[in-house]
């Protein structure tokens, strides 16, 4: 195929390999031109305006910043992408403003897809990792096999054009707050004279990941009685962890706010409830 890929960052220059190795020809398209032009040592054919690179392509794949880059890289081509050619974005983006995306390009009578990824730029362009999807279902089972050509695996999320959004930021929401946790345990470990190193080595032999499906079903659906671990007794062991850190200097950044959820149920007068209630949506 003739590909047309819009940003060549770390994900898209991976994305470009990828689809060089596969024998596609592939027009690379920069808002930086340099970052583009590096890609033809590769095999790509950069080229100086957006409209010039996706002249005669059947695919556009974009891997860009946000929705505003989208919008900015896009609209401008609204009159010359042809109909036969269909738009797959990786970016991630406000749900909300996918949807309006995918409806206004199915308005001008064009496919607009959204396939956001959990995947590094070593993934993107050995073609592992995970991909989301979501849309209509006959234009999606048209790509995929294309996009499973790109990743590891294709996870496909229903009809609705902004529900792989969504999923993204589920799981960003989820490595960004293991990064943030980590941070506290790396404090607290200071605080305790406990070397970090030596304290990660802990979770080679206990994962609370293994726990997360189930403490995420917990929040989200209760039972919440009878408890397993109470509110109060969590509370008491937050108050430990924030206790401890602050003694050596080494105030705690995340489980302040989790003490604050604690406080809060506790003075809804749920101290005997499940822990999990304390994060259940509205506090209801």
């Amino acid at each position: 195929m003739k590909i047309a890929v819009f940003g060549t960052g770390l994900m898209g220059s991976g994305f470009v390999r990828r689809l060089l190795s596969q024998g596609h020809s592939v027009h690379v398209w920069n808002r930086s031109p340099a970052a583009a032009k590096a890609l033809e040592a590769d095999g790509a054919q950069a080229f100086a305006t957006s409209v010039d690179a996706v002249a005669g392509v059947e695919r556009v794949h974009l891997s860009l910043a946000d929705d505003a880059s989208v919008d900015a890289v896009l609209e401008p081509l609204a009159a010359v992408i042809a109909a036969s050619c269909w738009i797959i974005d990786h970016t991630t983006t406000l749900p909300s403003a996918t949807g309006e995306r995918a409806r206004r390009w199915a308005e001008r009578g064009r496919v607009y897809l959204h396939a956001p990824v959990f995947m590094g730029p070593v993934n993107a362009a050995q073609g592992t990792g995970v991909m989301l999807l979501s849309g209509d279902p006959q234009q999606c089972a048209r790509v995929l096999a294309e996009l499973e050509q790109m990743t590891g695996r294709v996870i496909q999320l229903g009809t609705q054009p902004e529900r792989a959004a969504a999923y993204k930021l589920f799981g960003n929401l989820a490595f960004l707050g293991m990064s943030a946790l980590a941070g506290d345990i790396v404090r607290l470990a200071h605080a305790t004279g406990v070397n970090p190193q030596d304290a990660a080595k802990m979770f080679e032999q206990f994962n609370p990941g293994d726990f997360f499906a189930a403490r995420f079903a917990k929040v989200a659906e209760g039972p919440y009685e009878p408890a397993s671990f109470t509110v109060s007794m969590a509370r008491k062991d937050v108050r430990l962890m924030v206790e401890e850190a602050a003694e050596h200097g080494c105030p705690l950044v995340v489980m302040p706010a989790v003490a604050a959820q604690y406080d809060a149920a506790i003075a809804r007068g749920e101290s005997a409830i499940d822990s999990s209630a304390a994060f259940r949506h509205g506090g209801r």
